[in-house]
């Protein structure tokens, strides 16, 4: 009766009744959040080859023709931009798309984190110097909610970081391994560590939404 009391998340204190709600809607966002970030993640992978196939086949061409042109078309050539591209700078401009989306994300990310501290500090005023807290769903203090989504937040952060660079530098590189290397670190995401599945699935059980 005592086990089924707590993992229905709905604590004896009002306080903490509306906590145990905003939290379980928290980790829910942060599964959605998650999803989307991948979507647009896979979606810009794709973009960003395109990116580089295309910079690739613009550097051969007018590798060609500066090789094949004769004096008199030097003058023309110097009219054009050089390795321009219609094409190009619409996958730049869906590329910036998709940064400006993962950006919104990780900008919600930041605001599951800022109320699930905000959660913490109610709880802090709430019982004051004592010790005693129950859990507000089965085992996990308050306080470990905020650190999960603070983990999460920060690896989320400054992967968007690296990304952001990855969208300038580009289209803009010359060297074929560089290019390699921002497609490489597009799609791995090194910032966003093994433990990030970990951090959520544990989040998501803790509060039910996935079964024990």
């Amino acid at each position: 009766m005592e086990a089924k009391t707590l993992g229905s998340a709905t604590p004896r204190k009002p306080v903490l009744s509306v906590s145990a709600r905003k939290i379980k809607d928290n980790a829910a966002d942060w599964h959605n959040l998650i999803l989307k970030w991948e979507t647009l993640n896979d979606a810009g992978f794709a973009t960003a080859n395109n990116i580089a196939n295309t910079k690739i086949s613009l550097l051969s061409k007018d590798k060609i023709e500066l090789e094949s042109s004769s004096p008199a078309c030097d003058e023309n050539a110097e009219q054009r931009p050089p390795e321009y591209s219609k094409e190009l700078e619409a996958l730049c401009e869906e590329l910036q798309a998709t940064l400006d989306g993962l950006t919104k994300i990780q900008v919600k990310m930041e605001k599951l984190s800022s109320t699930t501290k905000g959660v913490c500090e109610l709880e802090n005023y709430h019982y004051g110097q004592d010790s005693k807290r129950p859990p507000l769903f089965h085992t996990w203090p308050t306080a470990h909610f905020y650190e999960a989504s603070r983990q999460l937040s920060d690896m989320y952060g400054a992967e968007l970081l690296l990304k952001r660079t990855i969208v300038e530098e580009l289209a803009h590189t010359t060297d074929h391994d560089l290019t390699l290397t921002y497609l490489s670190l597009w799609l791995h995401q090194p910032y966003v560590r093994s433990d990030s599945k970990l951090l959520l699935e544990s989040m998501l059980l803790e509060t039910g939404h996935r079964a024990l």
